[in-house]
């Protein structure tokens, strides 16, 4: 009979950045309560590597999409302020 791997789903990529925080948070909470078998604590932590990865590289990819460069410099991105309502509109 052959022998069928929980790493097999461990290998699916998150959906989005959240989903992974979410299994991230979820596998450090069973990892800290120290219930795990060995085994499987070290299939936490290689799953927990891979989403910490995948969230890293996540947040990379979202900070090159909003950084502004200006005169070669990296400067904070700013929002022009919303106008002001004149005291007489409704």
């Amino acid at each position: 009979m052959a022998k069928t791997s929980s790493s097999t789903a461990t290998a699916i990529a998150p959906a989005s950045y959240e989903d992974a925080l979410g299994e991230l948070d979820r596998l450090v909470g069973a990892m800290e309560a120290g219930q795990l078998p060995l085994d499987r604590l070290l299939e936490s932590y290689k799953r927990g590597a891979e989403l910490l990865s995948f969230c890293r590289g996540r947040l990379e990819a979202v900070e090159q999409q909003v950084k502004v460069l200006e005169d070669g410099q990296l400067k904070p991105l700013t929002f022009a302020p919303a106008p002001a309502k004149s005291a007489g509109a409704p």
